[in-house]
């Protein structure tokens, strides 16, 4: 059997010579200020050339902590929907270290006029900053803080999800663990997208997918650097900072993980999809072949990317449909 790497799907590979490619790739985290900018002037670029959605409102909100500053929360909601309005709970992607919540908005309130459907996405502390588990509480406390004022807010407490991208599903995984470890109400499901989990880079995957350029090892070890400092790789680390941690999986919400074949986190995904299924846990699985990180995002009118959004939309339809007693069942 040969060892070599499969070739990158040919409408991702033309998406590829377009890209603001630098010496470390498109995110450099040898220098976190400035990249930070650069995805912040990439976001503004690219939600210039996605039409606005006007029946969607967005509302700027704050959950109040007692031990830390409050959690910005983006509150997309459509207007004429019928309430109350199941939630996703956002979390943006950027490795744990990059983005803000409102990078997502335009495609998220498409997102939601399509559903009629609330996103509350989550503008989670970054690292190194805040270390791990700080943007994993601070899921806690916005998915617990929209559970208790939801009838204030016109949404639905019983048909709350979670939801990723990137290192945002990793903080999503996390977040759905302490839920768990905290007996707060299950929620309706996690949909990962090519979620950061596992802070060990010790998979197949990690150690072959090098010089793509959009988040090769190279890039993965700096943030988990930057999230964990020393701790990285030790046995000093919880599964509320690197999911892949957790050793029993039982009892966590319906799951949905789409990752691209060559992606740096192909195999921790697997893994976690496996070890849920094993573990009794409602699991859709897409690996997309020929895919690298984010192909989606790079490449979005591809015919994968297509593919994928398709089976997410799907997902997500069926799972914010189900009534709350069907939720209990599942």
């Amino acid at each position: 059997m040969s060892s070599s790497r499969p070739a990158i799907d040919s409408e991702l590979a033309a998406a590829l010579q377009a890209m603001p490619f630098g010496p470390n790739g498109v995110f450099d985290l040898t220098d976190i200020p400035a990249t930070r900018e650069a995805v912040r002037a990439l976001a503004e670029t690219i939600a210039a050339t996605i039409p606005d959605e006007p029946t969607v409102t967005a509302d700027e909100l704050h959950v109040p902590r007692a031990d830390a500053s409050d959690v910005p929360l983006l509150l997309l909601r459509p207007r004429n929907a019928p309430g109350p309005l199941p939630v996703i709970v956002w979390f943006h992607g950027g490795g744990q270290v990059l983005g803000f919540a409102a990078q997502d908005a335009p495609w998220l309130k498409q997102l939601s006029a399509a559903l009629g459907c609330a996103v509350a996405a989550v503008d989670y502390r970054l690292a190194p900053e805040t270390p791990a588990p700080g943007a994993a509480e601070d899921g806690y406390a916005a998915y617990r803080w929209i559970g208790d004022h939801a009838a204030d807010l016109g949404l639905d407490p019983t048909r709350v999800g979670l939801a990723g991208q990137s290192g945002g599903a990793g903080i999503a995984a996390a977040t759905a663990l302490l839920i768990r470890a905290r007996g707060a109400a299950t929620p309706l499901f996690q949909m990962l997208q090519y979620p950061m989990l596992d802070d060990r880079n010790t998979t197949d995957s990690s150690l072959r997918i090098t010089d793509i350029g959009i988040w090769d090892r190279a890039t993965n070890l700096l943030a988990w650097q930057a999230i964990l400092g020393d701790r990285a790789g030790t046995e000093d680390v919880t599964p509320y900072a690197a999911a892949s941690r957790a050793t029993d999986l039982t009892g966590l919400p319906p799951t949905f993980i789409g990752v691209g074949e060559l992606d740096v986190f192909r195999d921790e995904n697997l893994d976690y999809a496996a070890r849920l299924r094993a573990d009794g846990v409602p699991v859709e699985l897409h690996l997309y072949p020929g895919a690298y990180h984010a192909f989606d995002l790079f490449a979005p009118q591809s015919h994968l990317a297509e593919s994928f959004r398709h089976a997410r939309n799907n997902y997500l339809a069926r799972h914010l449909t189900k009534a709350p007693a069907a939720r209990a069942a599942a």
